[in-house]
């Protein structure tokens, strides 16, 4: 037996941990945390401790299927593009660009394909019906960076290794490994600034895992995140506790405004909806103000729900007020290595064009998932007859999925990029898997402009695919140049963004290459395949790259990956507004008239909600999950990791509903059953179901998924219900009924 040991990236979740695998036979038979990595120090969680199993999982595809009347069975991979360039051209030469829609799932994110072809993809279909996972995730944190800041994908992290007082809304680390703040071992993260005297407190409907490790935990009623934020910036400005930063002062427009905004969203006026008692409101807002270095953080409970963008608004403005942005221990940016400072950059503009059956506004180039169904479903110019999906597993996670999948089954063409037969791509007329994890090359283009510490690792195959396996790039790459209407090699894709990115580089004044012939500067990128010499490139004209030469002790693509093996700490978060900025004043606009508008529709739910709001319905997620594609894993079924009906014991004994008892949750979408699992975790009026669940449908082939499936908690979130600033689904205080099965 051959045996030996490797390196790589974990790719299952956002902590981008470091792995040391022993590899066997080119089969990984063990998986421990790296502990030279210098960002993860040897942490492994339980996901990345199962990448072995996950890697080998027999339901996993190696071949491309085609859908015939009997089903799904393999065909050749040039069979298969034979197909999809059959079909797919045909419907835009009938039908036109937009009848083709795209939609980008949330593991795209965790490789480094998804970021660098899904959108040359997008680009080649011209079509506006782009749909992503962040219209059910994370879309407001883009929007309120965007009208702050100019750039969307400049979202703030807390400075968690400095700070001294970490106030959290919506977040469990403990159970996600974080989100939109890349921290391995997020856990003894926070152990570490209470060693150093600091507090943490969770603000969360559920008493999680992380609530149990803070200093505190507030109970707050789902959906009401932006009262609560709102009051603590008015007990702020009421008390005279705002410091904005001294470097701020010239750099922003808005306070007086934000002031006036909020005078009368009181403690003692929101109480009633929040469920948070005003003294307690006074307490955080005070002891906020008090410490030395603060950032406040929140996450999926903030953006999924009404006011998703006011929430994560009023986040940055408690940071910005509070004098704790841009600086050490506050809410940093990072600076990722691949990210040249040196870009053309544009003020952030949603709403260049709207979707065709409900009127939604674009943003970042992409519609609401929410309206997907609408446009398959609705006839007319535009229809959206033909999808291409690229990970993700939306018949599960969309609003309404069950109408979604629905609407699926319509499609007169379908293709999906993805390892599974699932739940989605059962409808997929091709489907087109990317290797294994061991064949596939990692680095982290999306996450690392998110870590709490500026860091990079480049990962090559462990294992190389067997001769004709196309990676995912190549399969992405094919994809664009089908869309293209081109006659073009998948490689011609790499070469023309290359020359395009070396052309407008050399261009810009301040570029490390300004002036240089981009001829030569692509001589140098001549090792590796074409999507390294695209990293590389990326590396060079980075913040730390050696400018193709200009700083000899630069990053490059070749000295990351052998020099720094197990990856290179590129230092603590630093000061970097002026890096950052690019709105059309030059300053933080504070009080966008977008949110200043929507603080009416706030005003307005304040002043008409019930007395009794009855039972609303929040997500949970499992440490040993993520999203609905782990649940085929044998070692992470089980435990904690089941799909019960959480309710308070309170409510549990009003409903007379006991431990293990089945009970029927229904919404205006639905109805699921479910076993209860009465918990005092819980406030009164709240029930929770964890998601990604529901692998219970015919066409599948998740075995081990499928002998546990569970519900999905998305038969029952409202596809018309959205909040309208980012177009993003409401799946946190979805109002619903539970009553016991006889």
């Amino acid at each position: 037996m051959a045996s030996r040991t490797a390196f790589r990236t974990c790719p299952l979740c956002e902590a981008v941990c470091g792995l040391r695998l022993r590899i066997d036979d080119d089969v990984i038979t063990e998986v421990r945390g790296d502990p030279d990595d210098p960002f993860s120090r040897g942490y492994l969680c339980p996901k990345g401790a199962s990448l072995g199993r996950l890697d080998a999982d027999p339901d996993r595809l190696d071949a491309p299927l085609l859908r015939g009347d009997a089903g799904h069975a393999e065909t050749s991979w040039e069979e298969a593009f034979r197909h999809v360039h059959a079909r797919l051209r045909d419907i835009l030469d009938r039908h036109g660009n937009d009848a083709v829609a795209v939609y980008i799932g949330n593991p795209a994110a965790h490789s480094i394909a998804g970021p660098l072809y899904a959108p040359a993809l997008v680009k080649a279909l011209r079509t506006r019906n782009v749909y992503t996972a962040s219209t059910a995730d994370q879309m407001p944190k883009h929007v309120s960076s965007g009208h702050l800041f100019g750039d969307p994908t400049a979202i703030p992290v807390p400075d968690l290794d400095r700070t001294d007082h970490l106030l959290m809304f919506g977040a469990n680390p403990l159970e996600t490994n974080g989100s939109l703040c890349s921290a391995p071992d997020f856990p003894k993260r926070l152990r570490a600034v209470r060693a150093r005297g600091g507090t943490v407190t969770v603000v969360d409907p559920r008493r999680t895992r992380t609530a149990d490790l803070a200093d505190e935990h507030v109970f707050l009623r789902p959906g009401t995140d932006a009262f609560l934020l709102a009051a603590l910036v008015q007990v702020l400005f009421a008390e005279d506790l705002v410091a904005a930063p001294p470097a701020l002062p010239d750099r922003l427009n808005g306070l007086d405004d934000v002031r006036a905004l909020v005078r009368d969203l009181t403690p003692e006026r929101v109480a009633r909806v929040t469920g948070v008692e005003p003294a307690t409101t006074r307490r955080l807002a005070r002891a906020l103000a008090a410490a030395p270095r603060a950032a406040v953080y929140g996450r999926l409970g903030t953006t999924v729900q009404a006011f998703g963008t006011l929430s994560s608004w009023l986040v940055d403005v408690l940071n910005i007020v509070t004098g704790n942005l841009d600086r050490p221990g506050g809410a940093m940016f990072a600076r990722a290595a691949h990210r040249s400072l040196h870009r053309l950059r544009r003020p952030f503009a949603p709403g260049r064009w709207h979707s065709r059956v409900r009127g939604l506004p674009e943003t970042m180039g992409e519609l609401p998932v929410a309206t997907l169904a609408d446009e398959i479903e609705t006839p007319g110019e535009g229809r959206v007859r033909a999808l291409i999906t690229i990970g993700g597993n939306p018949a599960l996670s969309a609003p309404n999925a069950a109408r979604l999948d629905r609407a699926l089954g319509t499609l007169d063409f379908m293709v999906s990029v993805d390892p599974y037969l699932n739940e989605t791509t059962r409808h997929a007329h091709v489907v087109l898997p990317p290797p294994r994890p061991r064949q596939t090359p990692h680095y982290d283009v999306a996450l690392l402009g998110l870590a709490v510490r500026n860091y990079a690792r480049y990962s090559p195959p462990v294992v190389a695919p067997p001769a004709g396996r196309p990676g995912e790039a190549a399969i992405l790459a094919r994809l664009a140049v089908t869309a293209s209407g081109l006659d073009a090699a998948p490689g011609d894709l790499d070469e023309m963004i290359i020359a395009d990115t070396l052309r407008k580089a050399v261009a810009l004044p301040g570029s490390p290459v300004h002036g240089r012939d981009p001829g030569e500067l692509r001589k140098a990128l001549a090792d590796g395949t074409l999507t390294e010499q695209r990293l590389d490139m990326m590396l060079r004209l980075g913040p730390y790259g050696d400018g193709f030469g200009d700083d000899p002790s630069g990053l490059t693509l070749a000295r990351l990956r052998d020099e720094h093996p197990h990856g290179i700490d590129l230092g603590p978060l630093e000061p970097r507004l002026d890096e950052v900025l690019c709105t059309a004043s030059g300053r933080i606009e504070l009080c966008p008239p977008a949110f200043a508008a929507d603080t009416g529709r706030l005003r307005a739910a304040l002043d008409a909600a019930p007395a009794d709001p009855g039972l609303v319905l929040i997500g949970r997620r499992h440490l040993r999950s993520n999203n609905s594609w782990m649940h085929n894993v044998p070692e992470l079924t089980g435990g904690s990791n089941t799909c019960t009906l959480q309710l308070s014991t309170a409510d549990a004994g009003r409903l007379g509903v006991t431990a293990g008892a089945r009970v029927r949750v229904t919404a205006r979408t639905g109805t699921v059953e479910a076993v209860a699992e009465p918990t005092d975790r819980l406030m009164p009026g709240v029930v929770s179901l964890p998601h990604g669940w529901g692998h219970d449908r015919p066409g599948t082939r998740t075995r081990v998924a499928s002998a546990d499936p569970g519900v999905s908690v998305n038969t029952l979130t409202d596809e018309r219900e959205i909040d309208p600033l980012s177009g993003t689904a409401v799946l946190n205080g979805v109002p619903v009924t539970v009553e016991p099965i006889a």
